[in-house]
């Protein structure tokens, strides 16, 4: 027994060993995505393997002192990392080219797409003996399975380390899918990473784009200030289509204020009861320079003064840099010392909420970005069915002689 036991740590060893140095050349083109193939294959290697290895709980450390043993200076290969390796196969095994009716969830991939410079894993058919003896083949000829919404590429952009914080803390594939992507287009530090997945960044999703965590001290009223505000909202009393006789490219942000203003108590309603007119047009002035702000709203239950800006168009970065200047200025001219720092909301017709996200954190005002939708907005069949402007002019009045 100790015989075949010393038989299956030495095949274990050079399989690993022989996939190490292999690797180690492959990475010269491209160092992160051939590191994740290696780890895949060898996960792959020792999930198939070491579990059932007669030396059992110890498989690991054996074969990680003899690779140590074998291979002097080697990094990256403790018990700790194979351990790691093993569960990064596990965690993703729906990856293996082998796997292609493999399920995640409830979710079944329905067919393979054979790419080249996507390696993921080797295949392993017998203990001791990779299925590939050429890892360059291996690189050039792994199947990704064609699951909607997997970011292949920024999935090999994302480091070792992330990947290992991914699967330790993120059990749903859509969320991971969310993390990866972030981790890649930001150049996430791990830290940074697990600050995201500890204020559950992909199930807040939902809720308004913002900065209030970081730039509002106290954790009750940041959270106060996320479910204060919506990510967008339903104008349904703006319909600019009979706003005069002017093209609808000449409705601009003055036209949406004053219809706005005209409906205010409708626009609270929207917001929320505990919100309270300020004015619009809102004149500050700092060092002879003088600002409009659209509107500005005080909220109860945050006991702070919000400005919020009206924008016709897609989400601009600038704009948060206009909103910053005019919240420093209300601060200091306008708030009141014992209500909190003030809120900007920029309200526009659209946004990238990933854009909008990466970009607010650099703000050291407590701001968020939402959307909104007119009337012009909704399908056709539903706004025939809605009263008019003037019908609903004449609920709200109180008129008598309306009919429906």
């Amino acid at each position: 027994m100790e015989e075949n036991n010393l038989i299956s740590l030495s095949q274990a060893v050079e399989a690993i060993k022989t996939a190490i140095l292999q690797g180690q050349y492959e990475a010269l083109k491209d160092v992160n995505r051939v590191q994740l193939a290696v780890y895949f294959a060898i996960g792959k290697y020792l999930s198939n393997n070491t579990r059932r290895l007669p030396y059992g709980a110890s498989a690991l450390k054996a074969i990680s002192e003899q690779l140590h043993k074998e291979m002097p200076g080697l990094r990256g290969f403790s018990e700790t990392s194979l351990k790691k390796m093993r569960l990064f196969f596990e965690h993703w095994k729906m990856l293996d080219p082998k796997s292609c009716v493999a399920t995640h969830g409830s979710q079944k991939t329905e067919s393979c797409v054979m790419t080249h410079d996507m390696t993921i894993a080797s295949s392993t058919d017998s203990f001791g003996k990779l299925e590939s003896n050429n890892m360059i083949d291996i690189y050039h000829s792994i199947a990704i399975p064609n699951i909607v919404g997997f970011p292949v590429e920024d999935f090999f952009k994302v480091p070792f380390t992330h990947h290992v914080e991914i699967y330790r803390k993120v059990e749903d594939f859509q969320a991971r899918y969310y993390y990866i992507r972030r981790t890649a287009e930001e150049h996430l530090s791990v830290e940074r990473l697990e600050n995201l997945i500890k204020q559950q960044a992909y199930e807040n999703r939902a809720t308004i784009p913002n900065n209030f965590s970081a730039t509002i001290p106290n954790s009750t009223m940041a959270r106060k200030a996320v479910m204060t505000f919506k990510d967008s909202y339903a104008l349904e009393f703006i319909n600019t289509e009979e706003i005069g006789e002017r093209d609808k490219q000449d409705v601009d942000e003055k036209v949406v204020e004053q219809k706005i203003i005209q409906n205010i108590k409708n626009f609270i309603m929207t917001f929320g009861n505990d919100f309270a007119f300020v004015g619009n047009q809102y004149h500050l002035e700092i060092y002879g320079e003088e600002f409009f702000p659209d509107l500005i709203f005080f909220n109860r239950e945050l006991n702070a003064l919000v400005i919020v800006e009206l924008k016709i168009g897609d989400f601009k970065p600038s704009y948060l840099g206009q909103l910053t200047t005019y919240l420093k200025i209300l601060d200091l001219k306008v708030r009141k010392p014992h209500e909190n720092p003030s809120i900007g909301i920029v309200l526009c017709k659209s946004a990238n909420k990933d854009l909008v996200e990466f970009v607010i954190q650099e703000f050291d005002r407590p701001m968020g970005v939402a959307t909104y939708k007119t009337s012009d907005d909704m399908p056709e069949n539903l706004r025939k069915a809605l009263p008019s402007i003037d019908d609903l002019k004449s609920i709200l009045s109180g008129d008598k002689n309306f009919e429906k």
